[in-house]
């Protein structure tokens, strides 16, 4: 019996296998609201077998997107747009989840197919944020160093967002605390260069996303479950690192988050990454084996026999696949034929199914 089309379950959701969509930014949408390309984007992953399916990093605040394309949860008319997508999601037997994120010092950037390169306040993009005065490159803009003030109003916000995300529909809720965005800013050393509680040792480092997971538990139902993203590592010395990541997800698992997302990197540019095939799964393993808490595993996850093996010898209790299935909305379906898997199709393919 396959373990990847097994069910798994957290608190009161149960997943129909162990393959989730990773959370993808699509840049595409307008003032923040999803539109008909979010609908179809992610409802074409329900219909093609994932056990959940995730929205891309959604801004907590408008200074919070990346680009002008990202999605939103700041207002009602953006929760107002997600709920046709989370019950479509749900009626394909997928679970909808979101994302909800900052991106802090990385924000008012141009979107990727337009070169990404940063948009000053002056030249219609926004002021970025971040725990201190310290600019993602040479060509980016300095972000304003958030005072004690600014991240009380920052929480209250992530707490808000999070009541949005249930009255959308939402039965998931990650937090993003990686790749280079503002709550891994706070964490890791090379960013976070205060001298207040917020900044120095570990302890206050994390005070801040900490706080933030506080309020979202708090805003998100009990029997809901609740992922936090983690840069497990920034690959650079002296950085955000694996110990640093066990310590933190001890905390989150205290605080009442259910799963972490290993990822890594995007704190500096000039990082060396050693990419390859399930580069990051030995994260992943640690955590899950020293804090005691479900963890997903993503990263250049591709074949169906490579994903078995990860969740069939516990180094991760899901796969979360990303360009794979970017190339492929159906490759759960095509893993379980792969495997010998029982995966229902729907009923309008059934003609199709081999």
């Amino acid at each position: 019996m396959s373990k990847l089309f097994t069910p798994f379950q957290l608190r009161g959701v149960e997943f129909r296998n162990r393959i989730f969509l990773s959370p993808m930014c699509q840049y595409c949408a307008q003032d923040g609201i999803a539109d008909d390309w979010h609908l179809v984007h992610l409802g074409s992953r329900a219909v093609g077998g994932a056990g959940q399916v995730m929205v891309e990093a959604t801004a907590v605040s408008p200074e919070g997107r990346i680009t002008h394309g990202d999605l939103g949860i700041w207002s009602g008319g953006h929760r107002e747009a997600f709920r046709r997508i989370t019950a479509f999601v749900e009626a394909q037997g997928a679970v909808p989840a979101i994302q909800i994120a900052h991106a802090g010092r990385k924000a008012s950037t141009e979107v990727p197919w337009r070169g990404g390169a940063p948009i000053a306040p002056d030249k219609g993009g926004w002021e970025p944020l971040g725990p201190s005065p310290i600019a993602f490159d040479d060509v980016s803009t300095v972000p304003r160093e958030l005072a004690a003030a600014d991240l009380k109003g920052l929480v209250t916000r992530y707490g808000e967002a999070t009541r949005r995300c249930l009255e959308a529909g939402f039965k998931v809720v990650e937090i993003h605390m990686a790749h280079g965005y503002l709550l891994h800013e706070f964490l890791s050393p090379l960013t976070n260069r205060r001298t207040d509680p917020y900044g120095g040792s570990l302890e206050n480092r994390m005070r801040f996303p900490l706080e933030v997971a506080g309020a979202v538990r708090e805003a998100w139902p009990a029997h809901l479950p609740l992922f936090a993203r983690l840069s497990c590592t920034d690959w650079v010395e002296g950085g955000w690192d694996l110990p640093q990541s066990v310590e933190l997800s001890l905390r989150l698992k205290q605080i009442g988050l259910d799963l972490i997302d290993c990822s890594s990197g995007g704190l500096v540019p000039d990082a060396r990454i050693p990419a390859g095939p399930g580069y990051q799964v030995p994260f992943t393993a640690e955590i899950r084996a020293r804090v005691g808490i479900a963890t997903g595993a993503v990263g250049l996850i591709t074949q169906a026999m490579q994903a078995e093996q990860i969740v069939a010898t516990g180094q991760a209790d899901v796969v979360i696949v990303a360009r794979e299935m970017l190339r492929d909305p159906y490759w759960p379906l095509h893993a379980a034929g792969m495997l010998r898997a029982d995966a229902p199709w729907p009923p309008q393919y059934l003609r199709a199914k081999p």
